[in-house]
């Protein structure tokens, strides 16, 4: 189970996502950027969350740690946004929460260069979850000390926002020609005979299991949350079995 945090203050709203996702204070004196599950893309987008982010951290990608945010809707009555406060209000319960990392900034691919080992990596995991969302034109990255972190993993996993059709979509292409790491020679092949072997229905298991159950349940099609799980996994397990003729022919 993630750990389990209490937002006890709304600090800020950051614009940089269509989700409005918030800096919130919380109850272990630390920092989190809150993901709401009254956004617009609903609790869907805090599942891919978790199932990307978890599954990036035990590949040995760096993803800053996410953890259970308990909001109580009190604490955005003093944010004068009405928008944030209607947000906020909408969310009360089990949210996510995501490490905030001083002293990081966003990537940018002229100042920060990256290996191509890691670069492909990084392009696997990608072409892995269907991440669409690490372009050039929004990185979803961050460089902390010069590492290289990975953010935002919401818009993954589309195939969860259709399950009667999800088992088709399991070899579906990866288009990688807007990635934000493409300009470094991702070496892809090199990532998919490292990683591909790692991805077995026990990790899957472990990972999903990090899910809290209100964000899976009542889901059409399904009788109970550990069948959405396991759902997930058959999914994720079907796509990497091979042949990965989804990964992108780049780097080497």
């Amino acid at each position: 189970m993630l750990r389990e945090v209490r937002a006890v203050r709304y600090v800020t709203a950051l614009r940089e996502g269509g989700s409005l996702p918030g800096l919130v204070a919380a109850d272990d004196g630390a920092l989190y950027v809150a993901k709401f599950r009254g956004a617009a893309q609903g609790r869907k987008a805090l599942v891919a969350e978790v199932v990307a982010g978890e599954l990036a951290r035990r590949l040995g990608l760096r993803v800053p740690e996410l953890v259970r945010a308990e909001v109580d809707p009190v604490i955005a009555l003093g944010e004068p946004e009405q928008q944030v406060q209607e947000l906020v209000q909408a969310s009360g319960g089990t949210n996510l929460g995501m490490a905030f990392l001083s002293r990081a900034f966003g990537f940018d691919p002229l100042a920060f260069p990256v290996d191509p080992l890691l670069a492909g990596r990084v392009v696997w995991f990608d072409a892995l979850i269907g991440n669409v969302d690490r372009s050039w034109r929004n990185p979803n990255l961050l460089v902390r000390q010069g590492e290289l972190w990975l953010i935002d993993h919401g818009a993954s996993l589309i195939f969860h926002h259709n399950w009667p059709r999800a088992a088709a979509s399991a070899r579906r292409p990866f288009d990688a020609g807007d990635h934000a790491l493409l300009r470094f020679g991702p070496r892809v092949a090199a990532a998919d005979a490292e990683l591909a072997g790692l991805v077995t229905e026990a990790l899957l298991d472990e990972v999903l299991a990090l899910v809290p159950e209100q964000w899976l349940a009542d889901e059409p099609g399904f009788g109970s949350a550990d069948e959405v799980r396991a759902a997930y996994t058959a999914q994720l397990a079907e796509r990497v079995a091979g042949p990965r003729d989804w990964l992108p022919e780049v780097g080497a």
